[in-house]
């Protein structure tokens, strides 16, 4: 080996430090928000996390150099030790969708569900030094997921007409297996308006639910009756030690419940119809999960006790039936049209477009950007009635009840606080209705009726459709957040911008797969080296995600740093190859096309090296093209990669085209491969060059490709044009 290769591998060597290592994992995850640990050795150090980690697994837990299993007990018994040994053991990765864990110190555990993956970290000698955790934390979707699902079972038996008692008691169970522990009961207004009666209870005891049946509301009896009484929610979270249960702890200790948390169920005209309970059997506070079921299913008990209403209330009672469906019907169609929507400010525009005139003649959402509320869409029947937001009272008022709808994050209908809006005779109501997600108010949906009053069924039906227009466009904004990090990090893995060469024009075009939520493997490169030459260079990694990001940005640095030491391609190739043979694992291999340029007169001189790469094409300036199918092995399988460079010349107007697989190997819907013959036909199309030719040649095959495959991709599309001017 040469003094300039020992020279080579010495930086190559540095750069698989732990310092260093660790300062790519703080790169790569520190701000990510994917949950990161690095492991090392059998016992599985924690050598490294990302705070995603610690805020997930345990804030207060942030030890490094402390085995995982100590750390967080609570892991091995539910196996997770067991995987990671597999994986250390055998080499071979892990991966699991929708995992269930239970976290948290005893007495403070929380379930949770992730999508995991356990990869064997290797040495540069190839041996299993440690186990690669990054998982993304799930839960949030797996209780959307259920608790949507639970929710249209029960809204399709409400739809069917199924027998009040049916809904309810299917409705506490529902809750009950969402979450373990609780004990559902549901009390209907009895006629007199004074006492509640028995809806349901299927958990409780029989006596417990007879002592219970007829209780009067009022405002110290227990936690349904005071709910009632206060049309308000009532949390106990000790019946032993709460005032208002006396009289009736002892029955409750008897059945043993110890914790009541009650929400009154409220009509869409504000009327109380019952109580929601759920009991649990040691003290206890509600979570946000539990506060969450509670308002969500005391939407639906609603529906379904005015649904039963309507069916035994006669002729007039009908009439209500069918307002109800239609409530039901435009909010299920509403939050699919808006679920539908990609986009964060697509879901509330849409869900403004579809409350007019549905809810109100006139509609506005705000969200707040950099701390001040900006208006972002607005709807209207007719360009008159829009005209009534030019008002400078109007436009005050709106913007004073904006701002404490957005500070309280409660629905604001009225009052002397908007005195432009409520003394006009052309507006007959209003309604400020916040939208959040998350326990956060980030907007608001206002709408002003012009033609009648806006009462509390139009109200409910505006906050039902808010809740879910804010939900939907929260998925968005953390989709948009997902895809636009997965954007970052591929851009950090290419050139911000292609360098200028003399007597050379470049263009380039990258395209990722799909959706673009992940790091693609496919990358390009052209950097200057010593005596005016430079190089350039096409290649694709396996894979994708973390490992061929990381894989990625060690060929483009090796080569940088190898090709300003080493004059020869085929060297700098193989100094490539020892890089991802020492230092990545058995299944992680490159194709590349690596060359360099010269200045040669009036020419530009090209030594090109192949290594299992898709062949470079040459068209030349008279539209005829060459392809140079110079043989050459994969990187990253074989130590030895001997080959010799294959040499072209470029004269003006001709243009060298390189390309990734994903161009190639581009499917029509029959699923037939574009491949290398019509890549050359569609540089044959071309007409004669132009100042702009290798920005016409790159737009030719990226064209070609997308009229024969359409615009989404399975794979990475990368090109890169170099043509002599």
């Amino acid at each position: 080996m040469t003094t300039r290769s020992d020279l080579l591998g010495s930086v190559t060597e540095s750069s698989r430090t732990a310092l260093l290592r660790s300062e790519e994992y703080e790169d790569l995850f520190d701000q990510a928000p994917v949950i990161f640990a690095a492991l090392s050795g059998p016992q599985h150090l924690l050598e490294a996390a990302n705070p995603a980690f610690f805020d997930v697994f345990g804030g207060e837990r942030r030890a490094t150099g402390v085995p995982v299993g100590e750390l967080f007990p609570e892991l091995v018994r539910q196996g997770v030790l067991d995987r990671l040994d597999a994986v250390y053991r055998t080499g071979t990765a892990y991966r699991a969708r929708g995992g269930r864990l239970v976290l948290g110190t005893p007495g403070a555990e929380r379930e949770g569900f992730f999508d995991f993956t356990y990869e064997p970290r290797r040495d540069g000698s190839g041996r299993i030094d440690g186990v690669i955790v990054i998982a993304v934390e799930t839960t949030a979707h797996h209780h959307a997921q259920l608790l949507a699902a639970e929710q249209r079972v029960l809204l399709e038996q409400i739809a069917r007409d199924a027998a009040l008692g049916e809904i309810l008691t299917g409705m506490a169970r529902a809750i009950e297996e969402l979450a373990p522990g609780l004990l559902v009961s549901v009390l209907l207004l009895d006629p007199d308006g004074k006492h509640l009666r028995h809806g349901t209870g299927p958990s409780l005891p029989d006596f417990y639910n007879e002592f219970i049946d007829g209780i009067a509301i009022g405002p110290r009896v227990g936690s349904c009756g005071t709910a009632a009484y206060l049309r308000a929610p009532v949390v106990v979270s000790d019946i032993a030690a709460d005032p208002r249960w006396e009289g009736y702890q002892e029955t409750a200790a008897r059945a043993g419940l110890a914790a009541c948390w009650s929400t009154p169920i409220m009509s869409g005209d504000d009327e109380l119809l019952g109580t929601f309970a759920m009991y649990h059997r040691t003290p206890k506070e509600p979570e946000d999960k539990d506060v969450a079921l509670s308002a969500a299913f005391a939407r639906i008990t609603a529906l379904a006790i005015e649904r039963h209403r309507a069916l035994e209330a006669g002729r007039a009672a009908q009439e209500r039936e069918k307002a109800a469906r239609e409530d039901l019907a435009f909010v299920l169609e509403a939050s699919t049209a808006i679920t539908r929507e990609p986009h964060y400010f697509d879901c509330l525009q849409c869900m403004a477009r579809l409350t007019v005139p549905a809810l109100a003649p006139l509609c506005t959402v705000h969200v707040v950007e950099d701390g001040r509320p900006r208006r972002i869409a607005t709807a209207a029947t007719d360009p008159t009635t829009e005209c009534l937001l030019t008002s400078a009272g109007i436009r005050d008022d709106i913007d004073r009840a904006l701002a404490r709808v957005l500070s309280s994050g409660r629905t604001e209908t009225g009052g002397s606080c908007t005195p432009a809006l409520t003394a006009r005779p052309d507006i007959t109501g209003y309604a400020c209705v916040p939208l959040t997600t998350r326990g956060c108010t980030f907007g608001v949906l206002t709408l002003l009726a012009t033609d009648r009053p806006l009462d509390g069924h139009v109200v409910a039906l505006a906050e039902e459709l808010a809740r879910r227009a804010a939900s939907s466009a929260d998925n968005a904004h953390q989709f948009s957040d997902r895809v636009q990090l997965a954007r970052d990090l591929q851009a950090g893995l290419l050139p911000p911008e292609l360098p200028s060469i003399p007597g050379a024009e470049l263009a380039a075009s990258y395209h990722p797969a799909g959706e673009g939520l992940d790091v693609g493997g496919d990358f390009y490169d052209v950097f200057p080296l010593p005596d005016d030459r430079w190089a350039l260079m096409v290649g694709d990694v396996c894979g994708r995600g973390a490992a061929a990001a990381t894989t990625t940005g060690m060929v483009r640095h090796t080569a940088r740093a190898a090709a300003r030491l080493l004059n020869d391609p085929a060297d700098v190739v193989t100094a490539i190859n020892e890089a991802l043979t020492e230092g990545t694992t058995e299944d992680t291999f490159v194709s590349l096309v690596y060359g360099e340029l010269r200045h040669a007169g009036s020419r530009l001189s090209l030594d090109l090296m192949r290594a299992g790469h898709v062949p470079p094409l040459v068209r030349r300036a008279d539209g005829t093209v060459e392809e140079l199918a110079h043989p050459g092995l994969l990187l990253g399988i074989e130590r030895d990669v001997a080959g010799t460079p294959c040499h072209i010349e470029l004269s003006r107007g001709d243009s060298l085209v390189l390309v990734t697989d994903g161009i190639t190997e581009a499917r029509s819907a029959e699923g037939t491969f574009f491949d290398e013959h019509r890549l050359a036909d569609a540089l044959t199309s071309l007409p004669g060059t132009a100042p702009t030719a290798a920005a016409a040649v790159t737009a030719a095959v990226t064209a070609a490709v997308t009229a024969f495959a359409g615009d989404s991709t399975p794979d990475d599309q990368a090109v890169l044009v170099l043509t002599a001017t």
